[in-house]
């Protein structure tokens, strides 16, 4: 079945042709906010790119990176040109759960406990150097970052649909930081790794004013809609690309009952979870779109593997000590390897079909 058969098929015939239209509205007005946002941020181009997908996807993106590489000026940025709030949490070591959550305290007036919003209720929150908190305040984002939802005294109180985490973190490597627990980790759609600019690129930022309006260039509204049609696009997500997602992900793990690689099997602790297939469709349904496609190709989640798999996965430690190289760089040559193998076996080794029902 074609494209255009597919998409009539899932919508009718007149809402297809309204789709097709809305993929080239959101393309162009990406574009623009690119444009935008490129007036004060000078290369880190797959930042901006996998950033701006992320949140399109609904999802929260994690930026890592030594100091002074941009990621604080990015998410303002990115914020003033799509026109939707922000705020900003300053992670620290003394950093409380409430000072993200909001809290109650007492009218003196009106003698009764009225809530205070925290950073939390907006629609982009900056979780600046989180690992810099303590676990405890770090966990405080899980609920958030699932539910978009935050508790405070046993009541639960909504975000709002629009909300988003974009956390920047230090090399764990820096001083005075403390690891994000795994299951936060995996809350994360996205992990980008931040490179020094080069040598031309810095030439330019050493040229640049301190102060460079931004404009929005679309509005809150706008970027509500765009989420919605990435979430509506899923409807017509290919099943051959869906199952390369799928088997990549299952490849990924020790002793995986459908591939069970001895080189996976020695060198990986554990391996990503069911929510990273979803992650991978996602991802890929919105780069798609991005980019004016209709449906995603496996090109997309080939892409998109490291950002999306790399930060929910493990290497055995006994493993990591005798390589050579880092484990972050052990676990990118890994995943280009499943890349090539499972891209080898495509019409070979089926992997029964999955239901993914995402939100």
């Amino acid at each position: 079945m074609g494209i255009d058969s597919s998409l009539t098929s899932a919508f009718g015939e007149t809402e297809a042709l309204t789709f097709k239209e809305d993929v080239k509205w959101l393309k162009e007005s990406i574009q623009k906010v690119k444009s935008e946002v490129g007036k004060r941020i000078v290369g880190q181009k797959e930042m901006v790119h996998l950033s701006i997908a992320t949140v399109l996807a609904g999802g929260n993106v994690s930026l890592i990176g030594k100091p002074g590489l941009a990621k604080t000026l990015f998410v303002n940025t990115l914020a003033e040109a799509t026109g939707i709030k922000s705020d900003r949490i300053q992670f620290t070591p003394d950093t409380m759960p409430s000072d993200i959550t909001g809290y109650e305290m007492l009218d003196a007036i009106e003698k009764e406990l009225k809530f205070v919003e925290g950073p939390a209720f907006t629609d982009l929150l900056l979780a600046d150097e989180i690992n810099r908190g303590s676990p405890r305040t770090q966990s405080a984002l899980l609920e958030a970052m699932q539910e978009k939802q935050v508790t405070v005294n046993g009541t639960p109180r909504s975000l709002g649909e629009l909300f988003h985490v974009l956390a920047t973190q230090n090399p764990i490597e820096q001083e005075g930081t403390n690891p994000l627990p795994e299951a936060q980790l995996d809350r994360f759609l996205t992990q980008v790794d931040l490179p020094y600019p080069t040598a031309e690129e810095e030439m330019i930022i050493a040229d640049m004013d301190d102060f460079i309006e931004v404009n929005a260039v679309i509005s809150r509204d706008d970027l509500i809609r765009m989420e919605r049609l990435v979430k509506k696009a899923r409807k017509v997500f290919d099943p051959e690309v869906k199952q390369f997602a799928v088997n990549l992900v299952r490849s990924l793990r020790p002793e995986s009952e459908e591939f069970d690689l001895q080189e996976v099997n020695d060198s990986v602790g554990f391996g990503p979870g069911p929510r990273a297939s979803q992650a991978l469709i996602k991802m890929a349904t919105a780069q798609a779109l991005m980019d004016g496609r209709l449906v995603a190709s496996i090109d997309d989640v080939k892409e998109l593997a490291i950002p999306v798999l790399k930060h929910r996965m493990a290497l055995d430690k006994q493993f990591v000590m005798t390589q050579d190289g880092t484990e972050d760089a052990l676990k990118i040559d890994l995943i280009n390897k499943m890349v090539d193998h499972v891209d080898g076996l495509r019409g070979k080794k089926p992997v029964p079909s999955a239901d993914l029902r995402m939100k």
